[in-house]
């Protein structure tokens, strides 16, 4: 890993338009991103992760979204997707049952791939909203 991905703090965010064709602009930026801060290691997984978050956020409101992208020392990446509705996300359920289904699953994906997740409210600038997001942990 260069040491530049491993020592400094950097965060991107990239708005989209409540638009399905977001979450393929998404998940490129994430990889481009990524690829550039030597983390290829965590592409995959994070590409799954953000595709879910912004696929939740563009198909469950009407308003434009983001997708933030935060990378912490000693080896933390955050990604979040943010919506314009201030409601919580649906729990996720359990991952085994919904496996044959097309809708239902990207919460489940994510919990059951980050290492940690979670979703805030936001009320900033007169946007609101909420933030869900998830974190992986980079291996040393």
């Amino acid at each position: 890993m260069p040491e530049t991905a491993e020592k400094e703090l950097w965060e991107y965010s990239l708005y989209i338009p409540n638009d399905p064709r977001a979450v393929t602009v998404s998940r490129r930026t994430l990889r481009l991103i990524l690829t550039m801060h030597g983390l290829i290691g965590l592409v995959d997984t994070a590409e799954l992760l953000a595709a879910e978050l912004v696929s939740n956020a563009v198909r469950h409101t009407k308003g434009p979204a983001a997708l933030r992208i935060r990378w912490s020392p000693p080896g933390v990446l955050r990604i979040g997707a943010w919506d314009t509705d201030p409601e919580p996300p649906e729990p996720p359920q359990p991952l085994g049952g919904l496996l044959d289904l097309e809708d239902g699953r990207g919460l489940a994906l994510v919990r059951a791939c980050a290492d940690l997740w979670g979703w805030q409210p936001l009320a900033r600038g007169g946007n609101r909203g909420k933030v869900v997001w998830c974190e992986l942990t980079a291996a040393a």
